[in-house]
């Protein structure tokens, strides 16, 4: 079976898109599924290419327990070709995926993140950036769950529910 492709989009690639490529990883290992997998992350803007994440965002993930291994990149026209599923973190974000694609059809690619978490209050994770720590900690909670619900969603969809499963 040829890895599933995922790629996790948001505005600068240093908040929510690094720390959900690596909670992404983290719960396939979990799940034993890392080999079905492939999960990169970038933005839609080129503000902070080849920068690590934000440090709070590095501190609020070791603090829950998941490391990130990431440098900031932009979305490219190859991306939209390249992955199977993109995951934008809100409306502007999947905005411009949508907009890079023009006229590409990327219905079952193109995904807001929330569509998959079951408490959601909106359609957005909030970007971070300009708060405080409590603020990082929403948007881990938010991916955590997020990610969980999209796991789901994949085991149906690509019938990985009796593959090695240790959640």
């Amino acid at each position: 079976m040829k890895p599933i492709s995922v790629l996790f989009v948001c505005l600068g690639n240093i908040c929510r898109s690094p720390l959900a490529e690596a909670l992404f990883n983290h719960k396939t290992r979990q799940r034993g599924w890392k080999d079905y997998f492939i999960a990169d992350s970038c933005g839609t803007s080129g503000y902070h290419i080849g920068d690590p994440p934000d440090r709070r965002t590095l501190a609020n993930a070791r603090k829950n327990g998941i490391e990130i291994n990431h440098r900031g990149r932009q979305l490219s026209q190859q991306d939209l070709d390249r992955f199977d599923y993109i995951l934008a973190m809100d409306e502007d974000n999947y905005a411009d995926v949508a907009l890079l694609a023009s006229g590409k059809n990327l219905k079952d690619k193109l995904y807001l993140m929330r569509h998959f978490d079951a408490q959601a209050h909106g359609t957005s994770v909030p970007d971070p950036y300009y708060g405080g720590e409590e603020g990082f900690q929403q948007v881990f909670e938010i991916l955590d769950r997020s990610i969980e619900g999209f796991l789901d969603y994949l085991a149906t969809r690509h019938s990985l529910a009796n593959q090695h499963l240790k959640r």
